[in-house]
């Protein structure tokens, strides 16, 4: 096995030392008072010792990384008449972009995306009387963890903020995608990326997804089928126009969230999370691409 201690102590280190760290993402003004020094790594090796370095226990915002937990949450509630609703392509464009669902009459490309998102927050209106309570104790139980919450102030600055999420809702809305109201659709969503976890949380969150979907409290919470399919869409979409990149350069699953955070994982071996806040020019942890590059050589550990 690969001495996994050593192997994030040089990567923090090599990594740390360099001056440039990217940039955080000022459009979301609450995001844009986080200290871009920051940074951390966990690993959850399924089948041995867990591993840190840096600031693994710091909470930020997930943001789009909480797209996995929704969706794992409406495939397990409506199967595969899910994929009526919105499509498992990669999109090959930008998390926000309008024209491809003008283009495709409404249908997102994929879950990951925003407009897919929005789709599958839409989904979870429709199926629980109160969707923020069941997302919050549904990530809470896969964490094994209720120390996990919304942060009210980022999601305000996200709904006064986020013009082209509305544009997306609306135009879902225009095309009959959307059974809800746009306002409720898009509290739901903006509050789901509001969510404040750790490195360590999300590498436990993120278990059954490596474990054919049975939690760290060996329940099972997808099927081992629905867990593979959620997997492969995390290959092929989790991070946008930069997906072909992370696939070729380190060679997991992985989900990318705009705070900063990346968790990628091995079936049956591994997750591991990384968070630094400066982004590149897709909007990936700058850092934590480099970080899961090192990480993946180092260890030779790949899906490929």
């Amino acid at each position: 096995m690969p001495d996994y201690q050593n192997i994030l102590n040089t990567i923090y280190k090599e990594l740390l030392a360099r001056e440039d760290k990217g940039e955080v993402a000022d459009y979301i003004p609450e995001l844009a008072k986080v200290d871009k020094t920051k940074f951390g790594v966990y690993l959850n090796n399924i089948h041995g010792e867990n591993y840190c370095v840096g600031d693994a226990k710091t909470k930020f915002s997930i943001q789009s990384i909480s797209k996995v937990f929704t969706l794992a949450m409406a495939f397990a509630n409506q199967g595969n008449k899910l994929w009526k609703r919105v499509d498992v392509e990669p999109s090959g464009n930008p998390f926000n972009y309008l024209a491809l669902l003008e283009q495709e009459e409404g249908i997102p490309r994929n879950p990951l995306i925003n407009s897919g998102a929005i789709v599958v927050a839409d989904c979870l209106l429709s199926s629980y009387d109160d969707p923020k309570a069941e997302l919050l104790k549904f990530v809470r139980q896969l964490a094994n963890d209720d120390d996990i919450h919304y942060n009210d102030t980022v999601a305000t600055s996200e709904i006064e903020t986020g013009f082209r999420n509305f544009a997306i809702a609306n135009l879902l809305k225009s095309f009959g995608n959307l059974e809800n109201p746009v306002e409720d659709v898009l509290d739901f969503y903006f509050h789901q990326c509001s969510l404040e976890m750790t490195c360590e949380q999300l590498s436990n969150a993120f278990f059954p997804f490596a474990n054919k979907g049975v939690c760290m409290q060996e329940n099972e919470c997808l099927t081992a089928t629905q867990a593979k399919r959620i997997n492969a869409i995390m290959l092929t979409c989790g991070f946008y126009d930069e997906a072909g990149e992370f696939a070729f350069e380190v060679g997991l699953p992985g989900k990318s969230g705009v705070g900063g955070g990346i968790v990628a994982l091995l079936p049956d071996n591994f997750i591991i999370t990384t968070w630094s806040p400066g982004l590149n020019e897709k909007g990936n942890s700058y850092l934590g691409m480099l970080a899961l590059e090192k990480f993946t050589t180092a260890t030779k550990a790949s899906i490929f």
